[in-house]
């Protein structure tokens, strides 16, 4: 069993009304392009995505959810809501990986079918949020340091997830209303959406314009503007500059140009101190522009194709190989998306120094409660242990007496 021809991984395309065998048109009219079995590469990609990525981000919940009070920044807040949204979405992968292998049969269940093409379309609005977030906050606290500070606080980026969360779900809730079950052969129906007339178009735009285009204008004008400030107030230049010496050194009365003594080495703590704030402010630069790096190379072949599937409804692109690609590319790049749910923890665990440390700590914490399982354990089997052999010792004690008492003659 096989699509139709608007029915794609996941189906974040159009599904016509009812199912022919007319409508597998890209297989009929081109039947020399070759077909790949989705039924078998899909369902092994969702597993592996589901297996780290569901570690990964459980553990990143965990350490960013159980820190102190002051570990509590905004810059954690929007990656710990970020977190939370692909764990949400990952639970839903091996539902998916099923679908597939049963050849885009669902057998789970309308609610199922609805909740889980939800949570799809909610991870792809909510991450591209999130992220767009942490490149404003990052903004504001490079390059406006001490004026943000009023406007960078805990109790606000509280109030601004909520915002992201309410939005994400509003941008969700066609999917919701449109996805059900639709039979497309005997014996098996698809998860899908179908389309009212007219609302296709709109609503793929609106996805390329609200979780690509714009985010990707913001985020663009986030980071240009940190890198021109960054080069231009690098530390680097002003301690070359304060830490040359202030008065030069006597020249030898030979006329040889040389001076006397070795030039005087800076002293002044500020020379010390810019670098390691340099080095500092360069490492959370890193660690945000990784998250939105991979969000941008994961996500963007998916857009490209969904843009070549607009342009195709449209009729301004005609022929075997765009309705190849969009059936055969969807799919894989779909795939590539939702791959970035597992990589964003790995960025944390690999670039972020306190996240390391914390998650270190995290694991000696649980190695040492396990320790101490252990510990009880044993004590309660060595006292069970004792007390048997002590309750043995006194049943052989009163056997032997009571042998003594027989063997005595009257």
């Amino acid at each position: 069993m096989s699509l139709p021809d608007d029915l794609t991984c996941c189906n974040t395309t159009q599904l016509p009304g009812s199912w022919n065998a007319s409508q597998n048109s890209s297989q009929d009219r081109c039947p020399g392009w070759p077909s790949l079995p989705m039924t078998t590469i899909i369902p092994a990609f969702f597993s592996v995505i589901c297996a780290l990525g569901t570690v990964a981000n459980g553990l990143a919940v965990s350490v960013l959810a159980h820190g102190s009070s002051s570990r509590r920044t905004v810059a954690n807040m929007f990656m710990l809501n970020l977190c939370v949204s692909d764990l949400l979405f990952l639970l839903t992968l091996p539902l998916w990986a099923v679908y597939y292998s049963l050849g885009y049969h669902w057998p789970f269940g309308r609610l199922v079918c609805k909740i889980c093409g939800s949570l799809l379309q909610l991870n792809l609005y909510a991450s591209i949020f999130f992220i767009t977030c942490m490149s404003i906050d990052r903004y504001l606290a490079i390059v406006h340091p001490f004026r943000s500070q009023s406007a960078r606080y805990p109790k606000r980026a509280q109030l601004t997830c909520a915002l992201v969360w309410v939005l994400a779900c509003a941008s969700t809730a066609p999917m919701l209303v449109f996805r059900d079950l639709h039979p497309i052969g005997p014996g098996v129906e698809a998860c899908a959406i179908s389309y009212p007339d007219g609302w296709f178009l709109p609503l793929t735009w609106m996805k390329i314009i609200l979780a690509f285009l714009l985010p990707l204008l913001v985020i663009s004008s986030c980071y240009c503007t940190i890198g021109r400030h960054l080069l231009a107030n690098t530390g680097l230049r002003g301690m070359h500059k304060s830490c040359s010496p202030s008065v030069r050194a006597p020249e030898s009365q030979d006329g040889s140009g040389k001076s006397e003594r070795p030039p005087t080495p800076c002293v002044n703590p500020s020379c010390r101190g810019r670098p390691a704030e340099g080095r500092g402010m360069e490492r959370v630069l890193w660690t945000v522009a990784a998250v939105v790096l991979a969000f941008f190379l994961c996500w963007f072949p998916f857009h490209c194709v969904t843009l070549l599937d607009v342009l195709k409804h449209h009729g301004w692109l005609e022929g075997c190989w765009v309705d190849w690609s969009v059936r055969t590319f969807l799919p894989l790049t779909l795939c590539l998306g939702f791959s970035h749910s597992a990589i964003n923890p790995v960025l944390y665990c690999y670039i972020g120094n306190h996240f390391r440390g914390r998650l270190g700590g995290l694991c000696k914490d649980l190695c040492a409660c396990l320790k101490t399982q252990s510990d009880l354990h044993s004590q309660k089997r060595w006292s069970f242990s004792t007390r048997l052999s002590s309750f043995s010792r006194k049943l052989s004690d009163l056997k032997d007496l009571a042998n003594m008492e027989t063997s005595v003659p009257n």
